[in-house]
């Protein structure tokens, strides 16, 4: 291999990277009407990913209009217009941030009922004649940024994180997004600006690489 070739393929490598990535952020506290640090996080990755030329679509989740599905059959029709506005967002874009508080170990029930949304007509995982589900979104990433107030570390290892898992990988997974990094905030209520800002700093720079 010559080095002219070596140094095209290398070119080539470095241009995929620097390509600018279509991201959908997703805001998830259910409580809209005040600035959370969930809202913090999502502004610092929005500026991030604005600053490196990235496109970015943005969506609070705690401020959708979300009825409680009940009737199982309700999964075969089409979702309600405004989740039907993110579902067409995520379909443009290849890269997905999620941000949500930790509520009782696991996802806020507004966050779930969202998703339950998001999945209806088979928009994430349509169901096959074979029983086995095919994944409708393959080819995007995905940033998981969850805040709690306990340690992350006792999150992970005394209740081995299973709400965040089981999002990860019985919703995205599930619909074929991947790679998906996972960002873990503990004790939040309890830091200082400091530790705060490079939290937000963090943020900026996950999407300035989008990833």
């Amino acid at each position: 291999m010559t080095l002219a070739t070596v140094a095209t393929r290398h070119s080539i490598i470095m241009s995929a990277f620097d390509m600018p990535s279509n991201i959908c952020i997703l805001q998830g506290h259910p409580h809209s009407s005040a600035r959370h640090f969930c809202h913090a996080l999502a502004d610092a990755y929005a500026d991030g990913a604005t600053e490196a030329g990235h496109s970015v679509s943005r969506f609070d989740v705690g401020a959708l209009e979300i009825p409680i599905l009940r009737d199982p059959a309700e999964f075969a029709t089409p979702a309600p217009e405004p989740v039907r506005q993110v579902q067409q967002a995520v379909l443009q874009a290849n890269h997905l941030m999620v941000v949500y508080p930790l509520w009782l170990g696991t996802m806020p029930a507004l966050v779930k009922a969202f998703f339950e949304h998001f999945a209806r007509a088979q928009f994430a995982i349509e169901q096959t004649e074979k029983g086995w589900p095919r994944k409708m979104l393959k080819g995007r990433s995905a940033r998981v940024v969850v805040t709690m107030g306990m340690p992350a570390t006792a999150y992970r290892l005394v209740f081995g994180a299973h709400g965040v898992k089981g999002f990860e990988s019985g919703i995205l997974g599930m619909a074929g997004i991947g790679p998906i990094h996972e960002t873990l905030i503990g004790g939040v209520g309890a830091e200082d600006a400091r530790a705060r800002e490079r939290w937000l700093q963090t943020m900026r720079e996950h999407g300035k690489r989008a990833d």
